[in-house]
């Protein structure tokens, strides 16, 4: 089992900046893609940024040139740099990954597709 810990979320006034981690954890053998997601009440859940092992990137228009994504391959940490937020990005942000794991029990490896548990990041003066 791959567990997703988010963390860095709070409250900030609009124009300011935060920086979201992602700490993945359990049996991990790779992780291919990464992504924050977020989701404000009442809306659909939205692709904010993914990234892949190598490094490519991809940004939602809202955020694109506010927020860049990055990850550290040896520690299994997705970072979310966000910068000049707007009220309007308010929501609950969620990390996921997918990849491939092991299962000791059984001696076999095992495909991932893992969700963290979300952080709320609040943009209000």
């Amino acid at each position: 089992q791959v567990q997703l810990v988010e963390s860095g979320g709070g409250l900030v006034q609009p124009g300011g900046s935060l920086t979201l981690s992602c700490a993945a954890s359990g049996s991990i053998s790779s992780i291919y893609a990464m992504g924050w997601y977020r989701q404000a009440p009442g809306k659909q859940r939205e692709l904010v940024a993914s990234i892949t092992r190598g490094g490519n990137t991809d940004y939602s228009d809202s955020v694109k040139g506010r927020f860049a994504i990055s990850r550290d391959n040896a520690k299994n940490t997705l970072y979310l740099q966000m910068t000049s937020l707007k009220p309007e990005d308010t929501s609950v942000y969620y990390c996921h990954a997918e990849g491939r794991a092991y299962n000791a029990n059984s001696g076999t490896y095992y495909r991932y597709d893992s969700w963290g548990q979300g952080t709320q990041v609040t943009v209000s003066s």
